[in-house]
């Protein structure tokens, strides 16, 4: 039986269930559960990093966009909270829209 140990969607036991195979899962201690987000993340956004076509790369995009949400919870805060930092931080300092790519600063 292959091994996995890694965080999945809620609904994978499920649907490996669905399939008659057999399975083990376990649930995850707080910070664990905080640190396989984190891992899991890498994964999503290595994924999104090889997209070969748009969709591809929505996909893997909403796959991240999952694990942010999960991760709000997790940090006491909502996605909606998330999204008003993000929103006073453009505000602030802008988004990436334009394409600025910056080259060099002078030194003092």
């Amino acid at each position: 039986m292959p091994i996995h140990n890694k965080l999945v969607r809620d609904r994978i036991p499920e649907i490996i269930e669905g399939t008659g195979k057999k399975f083990s899962t376990r649930v995850l201690e707080n910070q664990e559960y905080i640190k396989e987000l984190k891992t899991k993340s890498f994964e999503e956004l290595n994924e999104y990093m090889n997209a070969k076509n748009d969709g591809d790369a929505i996909e893997e995009l909403a796959d991240l966009l999952e694990i942010i949400h999960a991760l709000a919870e997790c940090h006491k805060g909502t996605i909606d909270t998330v999204e008003e930092v993000r929103r006073q931080k453009a505000e602030k300092r802008g988004g990436f829209k334009e394409k600025i790519f910056l080259i060099e600063v002078e030194d003092d």
